[in-house]
């Protein structure tokens, strides 16, 4: 492993790392894995996020070329967002994630997780 990390300037497994953390961002993806969804939508998904935080982290991802912001020139606004050609390569790896995290819970493992993640602050 170590010789693949040695012929970029980052290893990529600290890049992708760099990218997906944070603690919305790989269910913010996930969710704009089915389709484009507007600010509220993504909101709603993730009632314990506050307004800041997800401004962040949709700005993250954007600036990382994961996914798109389309701002429709209407009064109110509308803005639109979606994964992009790079951000939608990522749905294999977020799909194997999904599958591990159903396989651990039913094997009756991360239960007293689920609540601790759900109920802490940003």
């Amino acid at each position: 492993m170590k010789e693949k990390c040695l012929k970029y300037d980052i290893c990529p497994m600290i890049l992708v790392q760099n990218i997906v953390s944070g603690k919305w961002k790989i269910l913010i993806l996930w969710y704009l894995s089915y389709n484009t969804l507007r600010f509220n939508d993504i909101k709603k998904r993730l009632p314990y996020v506050t307004q800041k935080m997800l401004t962040q982290q949709l700005r993250s991802l954007e600036k990382d070329n994961l996914i798109f912001r389309k701002v429709y020139p209407v009064v109110p606004p509308k803005v639109e967002y979606g994964l992009t050609e790079v951000g939608k390569k990522i749905i294999p790896i977020l799909e194997m994630m999904h599958g591990f995290g159903a396989e651990y819970l039913e094997q009756g493992h991360g239960k007293e997780k689920c609540a601790e993640i759900v109920n802490s602050p940003d």
